[in-house]
């Protein structure tokens, strides 16, 4: 009986009792499969972003820009993620130490680096070999802030427009001068190509530091420079300062009646000056991925593009590809720039 029994269990069951017990085997494989996908999310997040502190590489000093948007990040950054975020300023060599610390990073997403658009050419232009290659040396996360510049004059000097500008320098070759915060900057090369496309020969004045130059124009010591629009902002909008054009191809949103450079002279153009958010080589996708979600996150929220504001910096947030495609044509227009101005070779 017991085994006629287990022989109907085994082979002849009612269709009811078969069905149960695999609506019961089913439903363990479910929660199994469940429970493995419920914890893949924690064993990617584990391996992109090891628990322990992020550091973020500035090669400049502390109070410019990149430096603001560095801090700024990495303390959001530190909240979304629970963990430690530091802030490293490795200044010197005109930036190579700093790009070089962040090329030699180990890829796991603990060490990035925020740049400006002109790394390479400063580089390039202030030591005698290149130690890096913006383009092939890091991994692109996002671009963070565009950081216009723009020609200011000391309220006093009669130009009240970018053509009365050119014409008065036209008159007076050489003796009106410009100042921006170094050899081979942004702003250095700026002026050098407004030099070439106007026919005018403005004499430059090359400072340590955007500050020093901007206090100096203030003080009437000089009559223009060519300064980031985030330092400039308050005298300008104080009356101290004049704003004759912006180094862009968009007009500044916080002073949208001053033209820009290529709608006042249409032969100039000129190099996007952004600050972004790069890791080192080989940083894994998935990492990278992370990385840039979390950042853009942060830079989208309204706090955040309120600051950014306050301190003349529009934001981009962008994609990685979106941001290597960036890098590439940037490098190449300011090496351009740097080798039509002298101070780079062809």
């Amino acid at each position: 009986m017991r085994a006629r029994e287990r022989s109907r269990v085994g082979k002849g069951a009612p269709p009811a009792f078969r069905r149960g017990r695999s609506v019961t085997r089913f439903s363990q494989l479910y929660a199994l499969l469940l429970c493995t996908f419920a914890l893949l999310p924690l064993a990617g997040k584990a391996q992109e972003l090891p628990p322990r502190a992020i550091r973020i590489i500035v090669p400049s000093p502390p109070g410019a820009a990149g430096d603001i948007s560095a801090r700024l990040i990495g303390q959001k950054l530190s909240e979304s993620l629970r963990q430690p975020v530091v802030v490293e300023n490795q200044a010197g060599a005109s930036g190579a130490i700093g790009m070089s610390m962040l090329r030699r990073a180990a890829p796991d997403g603990t060490t990035v680096g925020v740049v400006i658009a002109l790394a390479q050419t400063i580089d390039r232009i202030q030591n005698k070999k290149a130690s890096f290659d913006i383009v092939k040396d890091f991994t692109p996360i996002t671009a963070i802030a565009n950081n216009p510049a723009g020609l200011v004059v000391n309220s006093r000097l009669t130009a009240a427009s970018l053509s009365a500008f050119v014409d008065l320098v036209r008159k007076r070759p050489r003796e009106i001068s410009y100042a921006s915060g170094g050899i081979g900057t942004a702003h250095h090369l700026y002026g050098q190509i407004l030099n070439r496309t106007a026919g005018i020969e403005m004499l430059y004045v090359p400072y340590k530091g955007v500050a020093p130059a901007v206090n100096d124009v203030l003080g009437g010591h000089v009559p223009a420079a060519i300064v980031s629009l985030a330092t400039a902002l308050p005298h300008i909008q104080s009356g101290q300062l004049r704003l004759l054009t912006v180094f862009d191809t968009k007009r500044y949103a916080k002073l949208p009646n001053v033209p820009t450079i290529a709608e006042e002279m249409p032969g100039f153009v000129p190099g996007r000056t952004w600050i972004g958010l790069l890791g080192p080589p080989d940083l894994p996708a998935a990492t990278t991925a992370r990385l840039h979600d979390e950042v853009v996150r942060i830079l989208n929220s309204a706090e955040v593009q309120r600051v950014l504001g306050d301190n003349g910096l529009e934001t981009i947030a962008n994609t990685p590809s979106e941001f290597a495609v960036m890098i590439e044509e940037d490098a190449r227009i300011w090496d351009a720039a740097a080798a039509s101005a002298g101070l780079l070779g062809q």
